[in-house]
């Protein structure tokens, strides 16, 4: 089984502020929500808050979209381009995708990849997070209930913050845009 990181790994850009951006220019009342977003943004720099704190403010927007699941559906439509060419030429029956953003926005994707996705749990309507954001060590302790942390042949991440995964994996790798390394964290 290889497992993936999403944002900036197999999806080429960082899908959260994309279907934010996007959600903006389709629903101009999520504007209401942008104090709210930078303020939280401030208090997280400064370490008042936690990241999942943070988040929270920032997915306070989707209160103000009537309709969640078609945002999410035209924003796949305008958006799928944006998976990797590598990754669909290696793409394997029994990948998982495992991501900080939210279960929502990916499931549509990832349901028409094949893949299965373990991500954090956002509430579509309210911002609020269901459960742990699905970051660093959160990531190995999700896919230990899921009884898949020992199976790990390759995995693909931008971002050292999943060195707990890059270290289970039998064979880890470091991703830039197409470069593909060996992991060296």
């Amino acid at each position: 089984m290889n497992v993936y990181d999403f944002d900036d790994t197999i999806y080429d850009g960082d899908s959260t502020l994309d279907f934010f951006r996007f959600c903006h220019s389709e629903h101009k009342k999520t504007y209401i929500a942008l104090p709210r977003a930078v303020f939280g943004f401030g208090l997280f720099t400064l370490r008042i808050i936690s990241k999942t704190n943070f988040k929270q403010h920032f997915f306070s927007f989707l209160k103000h979209i009537p309709d969640v699941d078609g945002a999410v559906s035209a924003f796949w439509d305008k958006n799928e381009t944006k998976i990797m060419p590598w990754y669909l030429k290696q793409k394997q029956f029994d990948d998982v995708v495992i991501s900080a953003s939210p279960e929502f926005l990916l499931s549509p994707i990832c349901q028409k990849l094949g893949v299965k996705l373990i991500a954090s749990r956002v509430d579509k309507c309210t911002g609020v997070f269901e459960g742990k954001n699905c970051y660093g060590i959160e990531k190995v302790r999700r896919l230990e209930a899921e009884g898949l942390a020992t199976e790990i042949d390759e995995f693909y991440s931008d971002s050292l913050s999943d060195k707990p995964l890059a270290d289970l994996a039998r064979v880890a790798y470091f991703v830039r845009g197409d470069a593909i390394t060996t992991w060296k964290g």
